[in-house]
């Protein structure tokens, strides 16, 4: 089994801003439905916009470590960060974003 990777710092049930933007379509219904199955202990759930299977923050930080394959609720990647000028500064690998 692979090591383990710490869990961002943020609540499994909000997904890094990267993987589900504010302004993302239907974002309201995609977080009810996240939070109903983390809540019912399902690994997924029906994304209300596409259809699709998602899997859940809760399974994937079961899972003990990121696959890398780009999961919405992936609780691994590290949340987005705004610098000083108010513009997003993603940082995927896991360290510390630039100031």
């Amino acid at each position: 089994m692979p090591d383990e990777t710490p869990l961002d710092d943020r609540p499994l049930t909000r997904p890094a801003r990267q993987r589900l933007p504010e302004d993302q379509p239907g974002r309201d219904r995609i977080l009810a439905a996240h939070a109903r199955a983390i809540e019912a202990g399902e690994s997924m759930y029906a994304d209300p916009v596409s259809g699709l299977y998602v899997l859940t923050a809760r399974y994937l930080a079961d899972r003990g470590s990121c696959c890398g394959r780009g999961c919405r609720h992936c609780p691994y990647v590290r949340d987005a960060a705004v610098n000083q000028a108010g513009n997003e500064v993603v940082d995927e690998a896991g360290g510390e974003p630039p100031a």
